[in-house]
C-alpha cells in the first residue's frame, strides 16, 4: 500500500510544482483572492491552496493513470 502511495503521490507532487510555477508566473495570488472579495487571506495562502490544488488533481491524474494501466485483461471491456 506504501509504494502504491508513493507510485501515485511522488510524481503528481513533482508535476503540481511545475504547475504551480507555470501558473502562478502568469497570475498573482494576492489579485486572484480579491476577486473572491468574501476571503481575506494573504498571498502566501493563494500559493498554499494553490499548490495543494494542483497536487489533489495531479493525483487524481496519476490514480486514473494506474488503474487504466493495471486493469486486469478479462476485467476490460470487449468490443
Amino acid at each position: 500500500m506504501l509504494r502504491l502511495a508513493s507510485t501515485i503521490l511522488w510524481p503528481s507532487f513533482l508535476v503540481a510544482i511545475v504547475a504551480e510555477g507555470f501558473f502562478f508566473s502568469l497570475f498573482d495570488p494576492g489579485e486572484l483572492l480579491h476577486i473572491a472579495s468574501q476571503l481575506d487571506l494573504p498571498p502566501l495562502a493563494g500559493y498554499t491552496i494553490g499548490f495543494f490544488f494542483f497536487w489533489a488533481f495531479c493525483a487524481m491524474a496519476s490514480t486514473l493513470t494506474y488503474y487504466l494501466a493495471n486493469v486486469p485483461k478479462d476485467r476490460s471491456p470487449q468490443p
